[in-house]
C-alpha cells in the first residue's frame, strides 16, 4: 500500500470514529445538559406553584379554580402537573382525561398505590414510568407543599423524555453539520498532499528506478521549490552528472585507444617489415627513429594520464614552496631553444621585478609554463615572437603567455580544456600532441585555487593567461 492510499484509509477512518464520537459521547453530553435544563427549570417552576398555593391547599374551590390556570401552563410548556397528598392520592391533575374522574364533591381523583417521596433519595427529580402512570419514560420534578412546618403534599410536574430528545436533536444536528464541514476542510489537505508531496514523490520514485536501470538521460520535471522539489532537482543534477561522466568516460576510452592504437600499428609494422627484410638494411636508421617517436608519443601519453590522475580534485596534493617565478621561466624558454631556432622563434619577455616570488608547487608550475610555452611554438609561425609577462596585480602574480600564431575558432575556445580534445588545426599540425596539454594546465592552476584564462583572435594569436599567489 503507497503513502497517498494510507492517508486515504487514515482520513476515512478518523472520519468513522469521528462520527460515533460525536454520536455518542457528544450526544450524551447534550442530553445531560438538556435534561439538567429541564429538571431545574421544572423544579423552580414547582417550587413557585407550591408556595403560591400552599396556604389553600386543601381548599377545594381553590383547587378547582386554580386548575384551568395550571391546565394552560401544562399546555404551553408540554407538561402534565399533580398534586399529591403524602398518601399517595392524587387531587389534581391538569390531563385532560383526569377530568373524567371527578366527580361533585370529591376531593380525590385518583390514587398512587406504593407511593413513597422516599425512593427520590435526596433528588428532585427521577426518570421513569410514575407508578405505570405513563406509557413512555418521562422526567418527574418533584417539590414538596408545606405549611406550619408540615407536608401536606407534593406538587409533581411532568414532562415525556421524548420532547427532551427532541430538544437535544434541535441543537445536536449542528455537530454532524460542524463534524461534515470540518471534514470537509480537512479533505482539502489530502489534495495538497497529492499534490505537493505524493505526486513529486511519485516522479522521484519513477526517476530512481529509471537510473537503477542505467537510463541516467531520464529527466525529473520540474516541481515546486521546496524541500521534495529541491531533492528532485538534486537528483536530477546528479544523474546529469552522472550520465556526463558516463559519456566523458566513453570517451575518454575511445580518444585514449584511437592514440595508443595509432603509434602501436605504426610501431608494429615496421617491426614486422624489418623482421619479413622489407625494409632494406640501409633505411633501418630511418625506421627506428620513427618508431623511437612514435614511442616517446605513447610515453608521453601515459605520462600525461598519470598526472591528470594526480590531478583529481579527491586526492591531489601539492609541495608548496616559495621560488623565483623569473628563473623557472627563463629555465623553461631555454630548454626550447633547439626547436625555435628551427622556425626562428624569438622570446620578447618582461619582468615586474629582478625577482619575482610565489608560493605554489614549484614543479606543477614549471609543467603549466613548459605547457603553455609547447602550445605556443607549436601553432606560432616561423620568423615569430612569443611574449611573456609577468605582473603583480594586488597580491597576486600575473603570467601572461602570447603568441602570434594562427589563433583558436570561436567555436572551439570552450573545448580546448577538454581531454583529449584536438581542434582542426592542431591536427594538421601537431603529429605528436595528445590533447591532454591544455587540460593538465587548468587542473593543475585550479589545485591552486586560481584562475587561468584564454583570448584568442583566428589569424592574429592567442594569449593564455594565469595567476599565482606572491609570497608574504
Amino acid at each position: 500500500m503507497n503513502t497517498f492510499r494510507k492517508h486515504i484509509f487514515t482520513y476515512i477512518a478518523v472520519s468513522v470514529i469521528s462520527f460515533i464520537l460525536v454520536s455518542t459521547v457528544c450526544y450524551k453530553i447534550d442530553y445531560k445538559h438538556v435534561y439538567d435544563y429541564y429538571s431545574n427549570r421544572l423544579y423552580l417552576q414547582a417550587n413557585e406553584i407550591a408556595n403560591e398555593y400552599a396556604l389553600e391547599y386543601f381548599s377545594e374551590s381553590r383547587l378547582r379554580s386554580i386548575e384551568l390556570e395550571l391546565h394552560s401552563v401544562s399546555l404551553l410548556n408540554d407538561t402534565r402537573i399533580l398534586f399529591i397528598t403524602p398518601s399517595g392520592d392524587v387531587i389534581l391533575d391538569t390531563n385532560d382525561s383526569a377530568k373524567d374522574k371527578v366527580t361533585s364533591g370529591e376531593k380525590i381523583l385518583y390514587s398512587i398505590e406504593a407511593f413513597d417521596y422516599g425512593k427520590l433519595r435526596g433528588r428532585h427529580d427521577i426518570l421513569w414510568d410514575f407508578y405505570g402512570l405513563f406509557d413512555e419514560p418521562t422526567l418527574s420534578v418533584f417539590s414538596p407543599i408545606s405549611n406550619s412546618f408540615e407536608i401536606k403534599g407534593y406538587v409533581v410536574i411532568n414532562i415525556p423524555e421524548s420532547l427532551i430528545i427532541k430538544r437535544v436533536y434541535d441543537t445536536f444536528n449542528t455537530n454532524y453539520l460542524t463534524l461534515a464541514i470540518v471534514l470537509i476542510l480537512s479533505s482539502s489537505f489530502l489534495v495538497l498532499y497529492f499534490f505537493q508531496v505524493h505526486r513529486p514523490i511519485k516522479e522521484i520514485t519513477k526517476a530512481t528506478t529509471e537510473y537503477g536501470k542505467g537510463n541516467l538521460a531520464y529527466h525529473i520535471k520540474p516541481m515546486s521549490n521546496d524541500e521534495i522539489g529541491r531533492l528532485g532537482m538534486s537528483l536530477d543534477y546528479m544523474a546529469s552528472q552522472l550520465n556526463e561522466s558516463d559519456i566523458f568516460q566513453q570517451k575518454f576510452l575511445s580518444n585514449i585507444s584511437h592514440d595508443f592504437r595509432s603509434p602501436l600499428t605504426s610501431i608494429k609494422g615496421y617491426l614486422e617489415a624489418i623482421q619479413d627484410g622489407t625494409i632494406p638494411p640501409e633505411m633501418m636508421d630511418k625506421y627506428i627513429g620513427i618508431m623511437l617517436f612514435e614511442t616517446e608519443r605513447l610515453t608521453k601519453l601515459t605520462s600525461n594520464i598519470l598526472t591528470l590522475n594526480e590531478l583529481d580534485p579527491k586526492s591531489a596534493r601539492l609541495d608548496m614552496s616559495t621560488f623565483d617565478l623569473n628563473s623557472i621561466i627563463r629555465h623553461t624558454v631555454e630548454t626550447f631553444e633547439g626547436t625555435c631556432k628551427k622556425k626562428n622563434i624569438k622570446f620578447d619577455i618582461t619582468y615586474a621585478n629582478s625577482i619575482q616570488n610565489v608560493r605554489a608547487d614549484k614543479g606543477r608550475i614549471q609543467q603549466v609554463i613548459y605547457n603553455l610555452i609547447d602550445n605556443a611554438i607549436k601553432f606560432s609561425k616561423e620568423n615569430s615572437y612569443i611574449y611573456i609577462t609577468i605582473k603583480e596585480k594586488g597580491e597576486k602574480a600575473q603570467v601572461s603567455i602570447k603568441d602570434t600564431g594562427c589563433g583558436i575558432a570561436k567555436e572551439d575556445i570552450d573545448k580546448i580544456w577538454d581531454r583529449f580534445y584536438k581542434s582542426d588545426s592542431s591536427r594538421g599540425r601537431d603529429k605528436k600532441g595528445s590533447g591532454l596539454g591544455l587540460s593538465i594546465t587548468k587542473e593543475i592552476i585550479q589545485a591552486h585555487g586560481e584562475n587561468i584564462d584564454v583570448v584568442s583572435t583566428p589569424g592574429v594569436g592567442t594569449e593564455f593567461i594565469f595567476t599565482l599567489e606572491l609570497a608574504k
